[in-house]
């Protein structure tokens, strides 16, 4: 998978910027956490290993020529059907730093280290779109919802969960 800043969309580098100014360095290395992040792990669950099976293949778009995400079978037979992901809420607008709580980021990685930061690829985030407000917490939760997947729209993550309910703390 390639993974670099020429390839995020608006959203991805107003996030990467709100990391920067957050953290106060440039993306880390995939390999390594960032300073503050050790006590966090990166979240695996089964569904989350499903959704790492995309590749990226350089295609011609409505935003011109760009990264796009070629699902695999696997994460395809997932589409329209309801899944529950553990993992951390990141703030889906970026430098406004308001936390919206029916719409925002779940990421398998801790804010200090999550994809906008340089250490997972955009498969390792979904856009969530909850039924019901939900309040921030920097603690891991469980999402359920509605799996859709985006393989067009820049202005989106590739993977959105519609309908989505507050499961509880993730253990």
């Amino acid at each position: 998978m390639k993974n670099s800043m020429s390839k995020l969309t608006l959203t991805q580098r107003a996030m990467t910027l709100l990391c920067l100014v957050l953290f106060g360095s440039f993306p880390a290395p995939a390999q390594n956490l960032p300073e503050g992040a050790e006590d966090q792990k990166r979240i695996s669950s089964q569904t989350w290993n499903t959704l790492s099976k995309v590749d990226f293949k350089m295609q011609e778009s409505a935003y011109g020529e760009m990264y796009l995400p070629e699902f695999s079978s696997e994460v395809k037979n997932l589409e329209g059907k309801e899944i529950t992901l553990p993992g951390y809420m990141v703030p889906a607008d970026g430098l406004k730093g308001v936390f919206k709580p029916t719409h925002f980021i779940l990421s398998s990685l801790p804010l200090a280290a999550c994809f906008f930061c340089g250490v997972g690829g955009p498969e390792s985030v979904v856009e969530v779109y909850m039924s019901e407000p939900i309040e921030y917490t920097t603690e891991a939760v469980k999402i359920k919802g509605k799996l859709m997947l985006n393989g067009v729209d820049s202005y989106q993550m590739m993977y959105i969960l519609e309908d989505a309910e507050f499961m509880g703390i993730s253990e």
